[in-house]
C-alpha cells in the first residue's frame, strides 16, 4: 500500500460511515486490501489497477458510495476513522512481522 495520509483515513472512514454499521469492520479490512492489491499491480505493470485504483487507500475507498466529510463532532464518524486507524495499525504490525 502506498504511505498514508490524512486523506486516505477521511476517505475510508466516509466510505465506512455510508455503509450499514454490521457491514463496517469487513469493508474496512477489504478497502485495506484492495489497496495492497493495487499497489502490487503498479509495481508489477507500472499501471494503475483497473478497479482499486493507484495503491493508495483512497483510491480504493473513492470506488465505493461516500458519505458527505462530518466534522469531529460527530461521533459516529469518529468512530469510523478510528477504525480506520486501528486496521492501519494492525496492518503495519503484521508487514512487520512478516
Amino acid at each position: 500500500m502506498r504511505p498514508i495520509l490524512h486523506g486516505d483515513v477521511s476517505v475510508a472512514a466516509r466510505a465506512l460511515l455510508a455503509a450499514p454499521h454490521v457491514d463496517r469492520d469487513r469493508l474496512c479490512a477489504r478497502l485495506i486490501a484492495e489497496a495492497e492489491v493495487a499497489h502490487h499491480h503498479v509495481d508489477e505493470t507500472g499501471k494503475v489497477h483497473p478497479v482499486y485504483g493507484n495503491g493508495s487507500l483512497m483510491a480504493a475507498a473513492m470506488g465505493r458510495n461516500l458519505a458527505d466529510e462530518p466534522s469531529f463532532d460527530d461521533v459516529t464518524y469518529c468512530q469510523c476513522f478510528e477504525m480506520v486507524l486501528r486496521y492501519l495499525i494492525r496492518f503495519h504490525i503484521k508487514q512487520r512481522r512478516s
